[in-house]
Order: C-alpha cells, then structure tokens, then sequence
C-alpha cells in the first residue's frame, strides 16, 4: 500500500528547482497531493514543501533525494505522514492551554501523541490523568534549575519526545536547555499592542485601555520571547470589558495560536528563515 509523506527542502533561489523535485518523484510513481513553494527575494532562498503518496520505503525516498541534494545545493527533510509526532506539554498552574491541547488531541484534530507532561507545580495532575497521561511534578528553585531542567532532557530521552510544548510554562529555559532543543520548543505568550510585561498583564492592559489583545505562539531560543515566530491571533476589546474580560478572551486567543502552530509543526508546514519562519497551512 501507498504511504503518504511530506517532503520539506530549502536552498537558493533558482531555475529548475521545482521540476527537479517533481520529475524526480513522477520518474518513481510519485503521486503528488500537494505543493507549495515561496521564494525569498531578499535572502535570495527558496522553501518547499511537497506532500504525496509512494509504494517506496522512506530509506529509498531518502536516497533518492539525498542523491538530487548536491545538484540543487538543498537541505531537505522527509517525514512519513503516518508517524505522528511524540510531544511533551510542559505547563505550570494554568490550565487552558493543556486541556485544549489535550482535547484536540484526542478528537483528533490534532494529529500529534502527547507521551508525557511536565509541570513545576502538581496542580494538574488530575486532568492530565483522565487522559492516561504520564504527569511529572519537577518543581524548581533558582539553586534547582540545573538539575530540574537535566531531569526533563531525561524525559525527553525517555520518552523518545520530538517536540517540546510550553502551554503556559512560567519559568525561562536556560540557554543551555535552548540549545539542546532547538528548533523542538513552541511557546505561547501574551503579546498586546502595546506590550505589557512583569505582573497582571491585563490589568495593566485595561487601565491603558487597550483596543487589541493577542497572543503568540513561536520556537523558543535563548533570547526571551524573541524566537521565530509560528502564529499570531488577536481579538478586538473596547472600554466595556473588564480586566477579567481581557483575561478570559486572552486564555482564548492563546489555545488558537498555540493549537495551530503545533498543528503546522506536526505536518511540517513550518520551515526555518533565518530568525522568522515561512508557514504553508492549507
């Protein structure tokens, strides 16, 4: 039987990339289900990203284009579409954002297996058991962090884990742990026009009298909520909404941009540019 896989490349702009690609696949019995390409003018890049069916096995698959690779001067990723990615959720006392990823996940539309969540605080425990889920109270003090954040790299390993998801995680990653995991790790954050930093965000929202509040969802680095970014959402408020208001619509806006930006990494819809991202959703 056909297998599906997704076929993700990069390399410099030029002729004859994508009938390169696409011969290469029609001249195996490829079918190709779904192509998408955007050329970077000012980088001077080209990104790909090739969805199809195969009776061949991946290795083959993967000869093949390692075999175009030098020819085209590309890099290139290939990914069995059956293999769901392996996540584990790191989270600390709030809850909406593990419980919708939770959701999804098992209605299935989010095509990902959550293995494991890791949290500094045992506050959600229960919820991440009704869904026989592994739950992992790591807590954590300046003097503990080094050794908490070796404890979660050994769940990673323990796990098999491809893919980090900070749903409200309050504690910042050490540049060492970013390092390990790079290009692993989404995070999700508040981010309001303008933006408002330290304690009660959104009380400090309401009393500038915000008119937009957002969230946003990006790969973390060591550099503090500047990581290549994934998605964004915002909803509209005006003066009749309270700082609860603000809070409850922001909890909102955050599960949107956090579910599809795993979304968009589990089908590998997300390729690296440089410090920004180029995103092909359907």
């Amino acid at each position: 039987m056909s297998s599906e896989y997704v076929l993700t490349l990069s390399c410099q702009d030029r002729p004859g990339v994508v009938a390169a690609v696409s011969g290469l696949l029609a001249a195996h019995g490829c079918n190709i289900t779904e192509s998408q390409q955007f050329g970077d003018a000012g980088a001077g890049l080209f990104f790909m990203r090739v969805q199809f069916t195969s009776d061949l096995t991946e290795a083959a698959l993967r000869g093949l284009f390692a075999g175009l690779a030098p020819e085209l001067a590309m890099e290139f990723r290939l990914h069995d579409l059956a293999v769901r990615p392996r996540v584990l959720v790191m989270v600390s006392k709030l809850g909406h954002c593990l419980n919708d990823l939770l959701y999804r996940t098992r209605s299935g539309l989010l095509d990902i297996e959550i293995v494991a969540v890791v949290s500094n605080h045992p506050d959600l425990r229960p919820l991440t058991q009704s869904y026989g889920i592994d739950y992992h109270h790591l807590p954590i003090t300046p003097d503990t962090k080094q050794r908490q954040e070796a404890e979660v790299l050994t769940l990673v390993d323990h796990y098999r884990v491809d893919l980090v998801v900070l749903a409200r995680y309050m504690q910042v990653l050490s540049e060492d742990l970013c390092a390990k995991l790079a290009g692993r790790v989404i995070n999700i954050h508040h981010s309001f026009l303008p933006s408002f930093k330290g304690a009660r965000p959104y009380h400090q929202a309401h009393s500038r009298g915000v008119k937009l509040i957002g969230a946003t969802a990006h790969y973390v680095t060591a550099d503090l909520d500047e990581g290549p970014i994934i998605e964004q959402e915002v909803a509209r408020v005006d003066h009749t909404h309270s700082p609860e208001d603000l809070a409850a619509m922001g909890r909102d806006v955050e599960r949107l941009a956090l579910a599809r930006a795993v979304r968009w990494h589990a089908e590998q819809r997300v390729l690296l540019d440089g410090h920004k991202t180029i995103v092909f959703p359907r």
